[in-house]
């Protein structure tokens, strides 16, 4: 029979002796098991955070580097340098929604196919799931938090998207605006079948597509 608990139940568990011990005991005792693997893990993880930092006990010494790569990073993002612990294998955009709270990139599929997550990297419409925030150190990243004017002003793609209804549920429409900048920004004048293979990297649920193109087209000498 399964010792797993079922709802309303409260089963009891014997020592060799035969007395019962409750269940609070049980996971009490585990609990603070738990606890003290997760406390020793941290002061180990922060240890070694301090004296990498420092480069070690002496001079001559070379930095301790945990795990084989640095994990507090500064990254510079949307004009700013901000500084965030990232594990080795974190995604760009991982660390853009959850460590630096800009939610505006979307995670759709997670696997580089619909676009939600598009960011610029040195100006460049990247998929930002697909990418390791460990390869980006030193390089200019730019989400739809810093397309806003310093007045609070939208971007003029971002007005152009509005006025010709292009969001619908509006999940894609960061991912669309981050591939429309990038487009006008390296070709001002573009035709409507160029803003459409510029944009064919960004899936559109809800099928305004036809809106999307024609906001681009709508920004053309507004940027």
């Amino acid at each position: 029979m399964s010792d797993i608990p079922t709802k309303g139940a409260s089963p009891q568990y014997f020592d060799a002796a035969g007395e019962g011990s409750g269940l609070a005991n049980k996971r009490a005792s585990r609990r603070q098991f738990i606890k003290g693997v997760i406390a020793s893990g941290t002061a180990i993880s922060t240890a070694g955070l301090v004296f990498g930092g420092l480069g070690g006990c002496s001079a001559d010494s070379p930095p301790v580097n945990v795990g084989g790569v640095e994990r507090l990073l500064s990254l510079n993002v949307n004009g700013q340098i901000r500084r965030v612990d990232v594990l080795p294998q974190e995604t760009l955009a991982m660390t853009i929604r959850y460590k630096l709270g800009l939610t505006g990139t979307k995670l759709g599929c997670d696997r580089g196919e619909c676009g939600a997550c598009t960011i610029l990297v040195d100006g460049v419409p990247t998929y930002s799931c697909s990418m390791l925030t460990q390869s980006v150190r030193g390089r200019s990243i730019t989400t739809i938090e810093g397309l806003e004017g310093q007045d609070g002003r939208l971007h003029p793609v971002q007005q152009a998207f509005i006025d010709e209804l292009g969001p619908q549920c509006g999940f894609c429409t960061p991912g669309q605006i981050m591939s429309a900048v990038a487009l006008l920004e390296t070709n001002p004048n573009p035709t409507r079948e160029q803003a459409r293979v510029a944009l064919s990297g960004n899936l559109c649920r809800c099928g305004a597509y036809d809106n999307y193109i024609n906001g681009v087209m709508a920004a053309v000498g507004r940027v």
